[in-house]
This record gives structure tokens, sequence and C-alpha cells, in this order.
């Protein structure tokens, strides 16, 4: 295992007009973090997506790759309705909700016919999405993920106050079942609700 962190912070997308792909995603409410230009001809614009850790990058003499070429960049979402009702507040056109009918199925950039109109069988984590393109015709995956595969990170942040807030809630419930069995008040419920939250988000095994 690497001992050096090696942290993916910034994805290029290939565009065709700057400007335009700067209005695009302006309009989307995402972040300007900066647009520079150079004498010789050189210009970077990236945006970062609202409680993203990694940026997109785009603008001229940045890459060689064929505009619109970028495809199934992926947002993940807790809520993929709620994210896709806000994109479309935004001018965004995005798709319906859907899952996929066979393995792969949410890739499909032609008819679709792999896609299954709807949320995935008994809200299955990572399996509901929906899909919408830039201009150029870059596109982008919104993949709902509400429990993460055992593993898969390391680390827990809340982005926003809500969702401290939602993992507190469900940290307090877990917890009055804990002292429910053991028939006893936890004076170190603070180690427990520590222990419960980064597990819930790592998606490790969960304290009893």
């Amino acid at each position: 295992m690497s001992s050096t962190d090696l942290k993916l912070e910034a994805v290029v997308i290939p565009v065709a007009d700057t400007d335009r792909s700067k209005e695009f995603y302006t309009g989307l409410g995402w972040r300007l973090d900066a647009d520079f230009a150079f004498d010789n001809g050189f210009r970077v614009v990236q945006f970062t997506p609202p409680g993203s850790p990694a940026s997109v990058q785009f603008g001229t003499n940045i890459t060689s790759a064929t505009p619109g070429t970028a495809q199934g960049l992926y947002l993940v979402v807790t809520d993929v309705q709620a994210a896709r009702s806000e994109l479309l507040s935004h001018g965004a056109k995005v798709s319906e909700v859907f899952h996929p009918g066979a393995p792969g199925a949410q890739f499909e950039v032609t008819d679709g016919s792999g896609r299954v109109d709807g949320r995935a069988d008994e809200d299955a984590s990572y399996s509901s999405f929906a899909t919408f393109s830039d201009p150029d015709g870059n596109t982008w995956l919104l993949q709902e993920v509400t429990t993460r595969l055992p593993g898969r990170v390391e680390e827990t942040t809340y982005m926003k106050v809500e969702d401290l807030e939602a993992a507190l809630k469900r940290a307090a419930a877990a917890h009055g079942e804990h002292e429910a069995r053991t028939g006893q008040a936890d004076e170190n419920w603070p180690a427990w609700y520590a222990a419960y939250m980064f597990a819930e988000g790592t998606g490790t095994e969960l304290p009893q």
C-alpha cells in the first residue's frame, strides 16, 4: 500500500468555446475557482461542483482531446431526484431518473435501451442515475450513493451542516438502542458516537 497520498483534485474536459462553457457552469451554480489567461493563448478555467473535493478544468490550449469526448463524469449524490430537480432549476437538461437494466447501461450514449425508467429496486445504493450534458456534449452522470461499500473511503467529511445533523441523529438513535441492550447509561457516549459516525461514513462494521 502506498504511503504517499495521491489526491485527484481536478479533471480536464475538452470544450470548443471557453466562454460558452464558463457561462454554462456558472449557470449551474458551481463555484468559479479560477480564470487565468496568458499572452501565449493559454487559458484555464476551473469550477468546483457544490460539496465536491474535486474540480473540473477547461480552457484554451489545455487539451488536444476533441470537444465533447469526456463521457460519464460522476457526480455522486445522496438523493438523485433532489439533485435532478436542482439542476433543472438551473437550466440543465437532465434525463429522468433511471437504473441499468444490464451492467454498464448507465454509460450508454446512443439509444439508452439498456436503461430502465425509475429508481433501482429497493432503492439500492450505487444503482439509481440521471444524466445531463454541457454545450459540447461532455456528459455528467448523477449516481445516488446512500450506503458506501466497505473500505471505499478512509475518512468521513460532512460538507453541509444538515448532513452532520442527520448523522448525529442516526448515531443518537443507534446509541439509544445500545444503552437499551446494555441496560445502563453510557458515560463515554462521545467516543461511541465518533466510532459510529466514522464507521457509517467509511462503510465499515457499525458498533453495537
